[in-house]
């Protein structure tokens, strides 16, 4: 009885181990909400927004991107005419990154 009970916590411990550390194991993640993809932009001006989960370093298009706290950013540029490829990159601390890219036209 006593045995069971002694696994039953330590498998317990465990679990809430992996839980804790599941954002340290999978890295940053990337969600951009603006600017779409293939999106034509006719003034030019274009409104980045979007968010980066557990970044250390965001850049867009090799320029650092200031982020909250909480991992949202938005920032507003402004296009020449043609097209436009945005990279978004996020690292965390331990080196990890994800990239993300979108295309926008400006008539």
């Amino acid at each position: 009885m006593t045995r069971h009970f002694i696994v039953f916590v330590l498998s317990l411990i465990f679990i809430y181990g992996l839980i804790e550390a599941w954002p340290l194991l999978s890295g940053p993640s990337l969600f951009i909400a603006s600017p779409r993809q293939d999106a034509p932009y006719p003034n030019g001006i274009v409104s980045v927004r979007g968010q980066a989960a557990r970044a250390a370093q965001l850049s867009l298009n090799g320029a650092p991107l200031l982020h909250d706290p909480e991992g949202n950013f938005s920032s507003t540029l402004t296009f020449p005419r043609g097209g436009s490829i945005l990279t978004f990159v996020a690292a965390d601390r331990f080196g990890r990154t994800v990239t993300a890219t979108r295309s926008i036209f400006v008539p």
